[in-house]
């Protein structure tokens, strides 16, 4: 899983015990795992900020809430800190967060996005373009943004339609609908004007 070393800990103990709040923790979390945009986060987690399947960890004089869909772009992570000159520096490596891992468990923006940067993104790349998952809405509705030559092009629609929806909506049924919101009206990097 995650190790924080004792340099780690220390600093995040003393920034902990800066904030003046009976049972502050810290949550680590990966925004967009498994994708090339993965960010790792650790964040202040104030009594009731953690979700109910967290996984808790006990450290030097303070707890860490991992959040549960996060544990596997987790694994082998290391946060440490290091004194420069400059006083000091925290670093969060997690070498797993950008490799795509899909499971049985894994939530559907994981499989759209495993799906968007495995399988229709290397084709789109061959002019310069990608799509990213924007959202996912309660009703199914799967929200996407074209970029690169992808933005302002005018085959978007057809790929869109014939390429993206076509993969998606096969592999995952529980889609209910595809929508595009990118501003198409940008087509400085678009490959068909």
């Amino acid at each position: 899983m995650i190790e924080i070393t004792e340099s780690g800990q220390t600093y995040l103990k003393q920034l902990l015990d800066k904030q003046d709040c009976e049972g502050i923790a810290i949550r680590v979390f990966v925004l967009d795992g498994g994708t090339p945009k993965a960010e790792t986060c650790i964040a202040f987690c104030r009594p009731g900020e953690e979700q109910a399947d967290d996984e808790v960890h006990e450290y030097n004089g303070f707890r860490a809430f991992i959040e549960k869909k996060s544990k596997q772009y987790l694994e082998e992570a290391k946060v440490d800190f290091a004194k420069d000159s400059m006083g000091g520096q925290l670093t969060i490596r997690a070498p797993n967060s950008r490799m795509p891992r899909i499971t049985e468990d894994s939530s559907l923006e994981d499989r759209i996005n495993y799906i968007l940067y495995n399988e229709i993104n290397p084709g789109l790349a061959a002019h310069g373009g990608f799509i990213s998952l924007e959202e996912v809405t309660r009703d199914g509705i799967v929200v996407l943004r074209f970029g690169g030559g992808c933005q302002g092009c005018g085959m978007v629609d057809v790929t869109l339609k014939e390429g993206v929806e076509a993969t998606l909506m096969a592999q995952l049924p529980q889609i209910k609908e595809i929508r595009d919101v990118t501003d198409h009206s940008y087509q400085e990097n678009a490959y068909y004007k």
